[in-house]
């Protein structure tokens, strides 16, 4: 298999996408906070000294994929055309999905992955005042469509 992102020299590069069709191209993403019961409570009820726990991360999410080229060196700047992501409270964890969209020669996949984990570094630490040992877990791609490679759909 030939590696996509290392040049003739053997050192990494950015692939040229410059030949590749603009298809529309969405990715959803998604992960969990897990943490205790009184906590999420704390969330619900906006019991948080630093404020609004989900609209401070809905934020930290979508603009963490509009930064992805900035974060991820071989990553490409992309003119994201949607970003949205939504949050489910349980027990104990908050939930976290993100769908972005683009119309582009590359797909938003990091993009999504990027603002689920930023939204739930932030949950962290709008709450790390009232507890220190919540678990950032199962971030994953859930889905993608459109490009060359075609759709992918993470079998439940």
């Amino acid at each position: 298999m030939e590696l996509t992102h290392i040049n003739e020299q053997g050192r990494g590069k950015m692939v040229d996408v410059s030949e590749k069709a603009k298809t529309i191209r969405t990715a959803v993403a998604r992960g969990r906070v897990e943490m205790a019961p009184q906590t999420v409570v704390l969330i619900a009820q906006g019991g948080m000294k630093k404020g609004d726990v989900l609209s401070v991360a809905q934020v930290a999410g979508i603009m963490a994929a509009k930064q992805t080229a900035s974060l991820i060196p071989m990553c490409h700047p992309i003119a994201i055309t949607g970003v949205d992501l939504e949050f489910t409270l349980e027990e104990a964890a908050v939930c976290i999905q993100a769908t972005v969209r683009c119309t582009g020669e590359t797909g938003v996949e990091m993009e999504a992955l990027t603002a689920v984990t930023v939204a739930a570094l932030t949950i962290y630490d709008m709450c790390k005042a009232v507890q220190k040992d919540m678990r950032i877990t199962a971030v994953e791609l859930v889905e993608k469509t459109g490009g060359k490679s075609g759709d992918y759909r993470k079998e439940q």
